[in-house]
């Protein structure tokens, strides 16, 4: 006989101490009729069984409500149910079209968008898959016979099957280089089917990894090494042969959390990004504005504590004047570097409550504590300061932290790595600015300096030396890359160099992604040692790669490092603790 005492179950919560293990979150897309809000068990139960904790997000589209409810969530599942508009997609509607839920659509395309964009973990099921494809730049047809990629096939399946939920009734072949393979370690799964509408064109964010027989796409997955996948059928209904998919997003989504706990902890600061040089072109850093790869936006979605920000100054060349390479009405490189200073300035003062300058380890902790995005400033390119040593100690005045010393091309004060070799390294009057640099705490930074001028610069400075956005030569063949033996002589004198994402930099053929990046930074390493490395991600910059795109998408990184077992004090070492070490150094 059932035991119906309320006491009793509120002694089995209290039994042990602390209450319950922390499980990951995850919420479920309610299907939506008449008045009612609904969804089948199967959903729930299977959660449950994965080692989740099920929660119902209703159909809302009011975005304050839809933000605090994924600031909550570890993980989401677009649940099945009826067609998708395709007005949605830009479509007329086909005679084939069944029956629209006009409530799910506009809610479920919202939080799939946003969840994207907070690298949440996804599980897209049957109208899920499509909700997948229809927010992020995919295609559905609105009917099997429709589809773009249609294939012809003597043997069609019958992909509206009538029997009994729990009956697989086809087969779908899977990618043996997939994630899906390596959930259900098999190439051939039965699978159930309820469906018209279909994914026929995954989109630049996915791939397609299963099909059926008369090929269609039965599911899809990330192509940027996110926790994202959809399938056509219903896991759900299939016991404990859908079971492994359930634990795949609760796995996934326990993965989120503790990146995102370990974010809260540590102080995050990419040490090289060029988005100034887009601030007088009408974008809004307070939005998030498409234009730029770091707004305040994005940086709170890839919850990023802190970027330096350079004034880029390109090298004139080609007989070109200055004003004719940064394609604005200013003459003076100097004057030009405060004018960026100046617009920086505007967009901070424009959002106290959410940013701040900083310079300092300490002020970047404490806008940390008070829950605010730290800028810092630096100069990518001494030509800033002119012909006149002065000029440095005014740019400290402003708050820079490190001064590049040359760019793509030799200038007053150095060779570049892409340059004439005008000096032979670093020139007399290159000499007196690294050591006015010294006296006044101004990190040196030889990223693209030439080779003869970065063993130059580490027999003058007194102090240590940065590369703010290097990679390493011994997998990427390119002269803007560090040698191994510049990686030793840099970590010898207590220097850094920061694993930066420029697609030519990573590879030769500049097809690389978030795991290119892995190698280089691994690769350094294995040379320096964990203390001397980072992140300066050039971002803006034409820095971006997969998976690592822009702010919003740093904690793909710091998951990748937690794949990898890096601990906590190596990750926060990584992510900025090295570069403040080294500039304390030079500031003290």
């Amino acid at each position: 006989m059932r035991n119906y005492s309320i006491e009793d179950l509120t002694a089995e919560a209290y039994r042990q101490f602390p209450e319950a293990e922390r499980k990951p979150v995850i919420g479920l897309t309610a299907n939506h009729s008449d008045i009612d809000v609904t969804l089948r068990d199967a959903y729930h139960k299977q959660i449950v069984a994965a080692g989740g904790v099920p929660v119902i997000i209703p159909p809302v589209t009011d975005v304050s409500v839809v933000v605090n409810t994924l600031q909550h969530l570890d993980g989401i599942i677009l649940t099945g149910g009826g067609d998708y508009n395709p007005l949605w997609c830009g479509e007329e509607p086909s005679p084939k079209l069944h029956n629209i839920n006009a409530v799910r659509d506009s809610a479920e395309l919202l939080i799939t968008r946003l969840a994207y964009n907070r690298q949440i973990p996804m599980l897209g099921i049957c109208r899920g898959i499509q909700t997948l494809a229809m927010a992020l730049e995919g295609h559905v047809a609105q009917d099997i016979a429709e589809r773009k990629d249609a294939i012809t096939s003597d043997k069609p399946v019958k992909h509206s099957q009538d029997a009994d939920r729990t009956e697989a009734t086809h087969t779908v072949t899977i990618a043996k280089d997939s994630t899906l393979y390596n959930i259900h370690r098999a190439e051939c799964i039965a699978v159930n089917s309820f469906h018209h509408q279909v994914v026929d064109e995954p989109g630049k964010h996915f791939s397609a990894v299963a099909y059926s027989s008369d090929g269609l796409i039965e599911a899809i997955e990330s192509s940027e090494n996110k926790n994202i996948m959809g399938v056509q059928w219903h896991p759900e209904w299939l016991g404990e042969e859908g079971l492994p998919l359930f634990k795949w997003i609760v796995d996934s989504a326990r993965e989120y959390r503790t990146t995102a706990d370990l974010h809260s902890r540590i102080l995050t600061l990419d040490t090289h990004c060029d988005t100034p040089m887009f601030f007088h072109q009408g974008v809004d850093f307070t939005q998030r504005d498409s234009r730029i790869l770091v707004d305040l936006h994005k940086m709170t979605e890839g919850r990023q504590d802190a970027t330096i920000m350079v004034c880029y100054l390109p090298q004139p060349k080609d007989g070109k004047t200055f004003r004719e390479m940064v394609h604005f009405d200013i003459d003076s490189p100097t004057l030009y570097t405060d004018f960026i200073f100046d617009e920086i300035g505007k967009i901070v003062a424009s959002q106290p409550n959410y940013l701040a300058f900083a310079r300092t380890p300490e002020e970047l902790y404490a806008n940390k504590a008070m829950g605010k995005k730290s800028i810092v400033l630096s100069i990518e390119n001494g030509l800033a300061i002119g012909d006149d040593i002065k000029n440095i100690q005014h740019f400290v005045d402003r708050g820079i932290v490190y001064i590049t010393l040359c760019h793509n091309g030799d200038n007053a004060i150095c060779d570049s790595a892409k340059g004439n070799n005008t000096h032979g390294g670093v020139s007399a009057f290159g000499e007196t600015v690294i050591k006015e640099m010294n006296r006044l705490g101004v990190m040196v930074d030889l990223s693209h300096g030439g080779e003869k001028s970065f063993y130059d610069a580490l027999e003058i400075s007194s102090k240590p030396i940065v590369c703010s956005h290097s990679n390493c030569r011994a997998l990427c063949d390119h002269p803007r890359n560090l040698t191994d033996d510049q990686l030793r002589a840099l970590a010898k004198k207590g220097g850094v160099a920061h694993t930066t994402f420029y697609p030519g930099f990573l590879k030769a053929t500049g097809e690389a992604d978030i795991l290119d990046a892995i190698k280089h930074l691994e690769h350094a390493i294995s040379i320096m040692g964990i203390d001397h490395v980072g992140i300066g991600t050039d971002f803006d910059g034409d820095g971006g790669v997969p998976g690592m795109a822009n702010s919003s998408e740093i904690m793909n990184f710091t998951r990748q490092l937690l794949r990898r077992r890096y601990s906590e004090v190596d990750i926060e070492k990584i992510w900025g603790g090295n570069w403040l070490r080294v500039m304390k150094e030079v500031q003290k």
